[in-house]
C-alpha cells in the first residue's frame, strides 16, 4: 500500500508542530484537573456561620436554644461591651448576635411579654437564616406552654426531639443526583480548539502534496488504479482521524476516571467524533483551498481558533453576547459546545431527554456534510484546471 505508507510519512513529518497543540491540549485538561479534583458532596451541602450569644439566663429552656443553634452556627464567646459586639460585626468576626435576659424563662412560662434582643448585619442570609432557627425554637417552645403545663427542662426535651425530625429531599430528574460532568464538559469544549488544528494541519498538507501536479501526473502512470489509490488516501486519512480522536479523548478518561462510567460519558464521545468528521471534511476544503504550507498555518489559526473564542470553547456560552452567538450559530464548533453543555446537565437518557443532544449534533453532522460537498466539488474543479 504505496499511497498509504506515503500518507504516514507526510504525517510523521508534521508531528512535531501537531504536538505543540496536542501538549498545550493536554497541559491545560491537566491544570484544570488538578484544580477541579476535589471531592465535593452532590446536592445541598449546609455551611455553618459565626454568632455570639450573650446568655444571661441558665435555664433549660435557653440551653436548649443554644444547643440547637449550635447545629447551623459556630458560637463566638464575645464581651458583652457595645464597642466589642459592633467591632465584631463591622469586621465580619460575627453576623448575629442574640442578647437573652436574665428573666427570659420565668416570664415566657408565666405568660408576660418579654423579647429577646437581636442584631444581626442587614441583608445577611446567614442572619436571616439562624433568626428562622430562633423564631421556629420559640413557636415550638409557645405551642407546649400553650397546651399544657411544663417546665422549662421538660418543653427543652420535647422541642430537641421535634427539631431533630428531618425531611428526605429528593431532587427532580432522576432517583439519584449523578455525578459531575463539569470537568469533562471543559476538557471535550476545549478539544474542539486543539482536535481541529491537529486535524487541518495534518489532512491540509496531504491534500496539498497530493494535489501537486507532477505528483499527480506521477500517480496516474503508476501501475496502482485509481480506486485503490483513493481508497489507500481515504484510509489514511481516516486512521490518521480516528487516531488523534481516540487519543484525546484517551486521556480525558484517564484524567476523569471516577466520572466516566456513566451515559454521559458516551454521549459525549458521540459528539466529539461527529465533531471529528466535520473537522475532516473542513481540513480537505482547507486543502483544496491553499496553495502553499504558509497558507494551512495561517488557516489553521483562523478556522480553528476564531469560532473557539465565540463558540463557549475559552468563555462559556452563558458568559457572551447575544449577536456573538448568533454570529458564532454558523459555526459547527458552536453546535458542538452547545451539546456537550445539554450532554452535562442530563439526568436522565430517555429519548425524550436526549433528543436535545442528539439535534444539536445533528446539526454538527450537517455541516460536515455540506463542507465535504463543497470541498469535493472544488478539488474537481482543481484537477480539471490542471489537466486543461
Amino acid at each position: 500500500m504505496p499511497v498509504f505508507k506515503l500518507c504516514l510519512k507526510i504525517f510523521k513529518q508534521k508531528l512535531p508542530v501537531m504536538m505543540i497543540y496536542v501538549g498545550l491540549f493536554l497541559g491545560i485538561s491537566l491544570l484544570i484537573a488538578g484544580a477541579s479534583k476535589t471531592d465535593r458532596e452532590k446536592g445541598f451541602v449546609q455551611s455553618k456561620t459565626n454568632i455570639s450569644v450573650i446568655n444571661y439566663d441558665q435555664s433549660p429552656l435557653v440551653a436548649g436554644l443554644i444547643n440547637g443553634l449550635k447545629e447551623i452556627a459556630h458560637i463566638v464567646p464575645l464581651e458583652d461591651e457595645p464597642s466589642t459586639l459592633q467591632d465584631a460585626l463591622y469586621y465580619r468576626k460575627v453576623t448575629y448576635i442574640l442578647r437573652i435576659p436574665e428573666d427570659f424563662t420565668e416570664k415566657f412560662l408565666a405568660g408576660d411579654e418579654v423579647w429577646i434582643e437581636k442584631t444581626g448585619i442587614p441583608n445577611s442570609i446567614d442572619a436571616v437564616y439562624v433568626d428562622l432557627q430562633v423564631n421556629q425554637y420559640l413557636r415550638i417552645a409557645e405551642l407546649y406552654k400553650s397546651q399544657s403545663h411544663m417546665d422549662s427542662a421538660t418543653i427543652a426535651e420535647h422541642i430537641k426531639r421535634d427539631m431533630e425530625i428531618e425531611t428526605e429531599v429528593k431532587l427532580n430528574g432522576g432517583d439519584e443526583v449523578k455525578q459531575d460532568q463539569s470537568y469533562a464538559m471543559f476538557y471535550y469544549n476545549y478539544l474542539a480548539y486543539s482536535l481541529f488544528s491537529v486535524l487541518i494541519l495534518g489532512i491540509s498538507t496531504i491534500i496539498l502534496v497530493f494535489n501537486n501536479q507532477d505528483l499527480r501526473r506521477r500517480n496516474a502512470c503508476s501501475p496502482i488504479t485509481a480506486s485503490s489509490s483513493n481508497f489507500q488516501f481515504i484510509l489514511a486519512n481516516g486512521v490518521f482521524a480516528v487516531i488523534c480522536w481516540a487519543i484525546m479523548v484517551g486521556f480525558c478518561i484517564i484524567f476523569d476516571y471516577k466520572n466516566s462510567n456513566t451515559p454521559n460519558t458516551l454521549l459525549f464521545l458521540m459528539n466529539s467524533f461527529v465533531f471529528t468528521l466535520c473537522a475532516v471534511s473542513i481540513s480537505f476544503l482547507v486543502g483544496n483551498l491553499v496553495k502553499n504550507q504558509e497558507g494551512i498555518s495561517a488557516l489553521t489559526n483562523v478556522i480553528a481558533l476564531g469560532p473557539s473564542f465565540i463558540s463557549g470553547v475559552f468563555v462559556p456560552q452563558e458568559f457572551l453576547g447575544e449577536k456573538v452567538l448568533k454570529v458564532a450559530s454558523f459555526t459547527p464548533t458552536y453546535w458542538y459546545v452547545k451539546a456537550n453543555n445539554t450532554i452535562a446537565n442530563l439526568n436522565s437518557f430517555d429519548m425524550a431527554s436526549i433528543r436535545e443532544t442528539i439535534g444539536y449534533t445533528g446539526i454538527v453532522l450537517g455541516f460536515a456534510v455540506a463542507f465535504l460537498a463543497l470541498a469535493l466539488v472544488i478539488g474537481k474543479k482543481k484537477q480539471l484546471s490542471q489537466e486543461a
